[in-house]
């Protein structure tokens, strides 16, 4: 008893941790879905993600603690929310090959700056999987805070009118920078996709709703699965999110 007792404390602020993400990433990957614009979550995440690597090597980090790689990564995040503002405009029809060709410069960018770093290789891995389980409750709650404001902003957006171009980039762009740090950039994908898809068949509220519990219960499986089979728990929770995505099709096409 007191052994699961403290499984659940281990598990509690990564949990919390991915629902805070989840916050933004539901109704943001329901509209990324209609949209049609399936990669933006991906590319602007690994642009942040670039954006911490030069924070890093410019030891922005040191001089001005974590809030230096924050900094770095919501510049690089809003330039990139404002480089694909002004594509959607110019070249709307291939706007996702844009997206993407946008995700494998900023990927292969990274590589090429930790080249000679001898800790590149677990710098990109940490980025790209995350560490999930080392979240910490003053992180989660610096995210859940950015989290409210966007959501506060998305709404207001919607009641104006306003919510496409530049509005729902730069939205997306805080949303991404706040969590790509905290769980990683395949954990902030799968985060934004997999409720998506596995609820393509719902709308409204009843949609909304249902994709929360999707994206909890992913998160809820694989954190307590690769703590039982000692996995890494950003991989795991990207698997279990994957599988309920699928079962989302399966039950639709049945």
């Amino acid at each position: 008893m007191s052994a699961a007792v403290s499984d659940l404390g281990l598990l509690a602020a990564p949990f919390a941790a991915g629902l805070v993400v989840l916050a933004t990433h539901v109704p943001l990957g329901i509209t990324v879905l209609r949209r049609g614009i399936i990669f933006i979550d991906l590319a602007v995440a690994q642009v942040a993600a670039l954006g911490v690597i030069v924070a890093g090597l410019a030891h922005l980090e040191e001089d001005w603690g974590g809030f230096g790689a924050q900094l770095a990564a919501g510049i690089a995040a809003l330039a990139a929310a404002a480089a694909l503002t002004y594509c959607e405009r110019r070249w709307p029809d291939i706007q996702e090959a844009l997206i993407g060709l946008l995700f494998v410069f900023a990927a292969a960018a990274g590589i090429v700056l930790l080249a000679g770093n001898p800790h590149g290789g677990e710098h990109l891995r940490d980025l790209l999987a995350g560490q999930i389980l080392w979240a910490g409750w003053g992180q989660i709650g610096v995210v859940a805070a950015l989290s409210a404001v966007v959501l506060a902003g998305r709404a207001w957006f919607a009641r104006r009118g306003s919510g496409e171009g530049f509005a729902f980039y730069a939205l997306f762009a805080v949303a991404v920078t706040a969590s790509v740090q905290l769980v990683g950039v395949l954990l902030v994908f799968a985060s934004l996709i997999a409720p998506a898809v596995a609820t393509s068949a719902m709308s409204g509220r009843r949609r909304l709703v249902v994709a929360y519990l999707a994206g909890a219960a992913g998160y809820a499986l694989g954190l307590g699965f690769s703590l039982r089979a000692d996995l890494p728990a950003g991989a795991v929770v990207v698997c279990c999110l994957g599988l309920i995505a699928i079962g989302g099709l399966v039950r639709i096409k049945a």
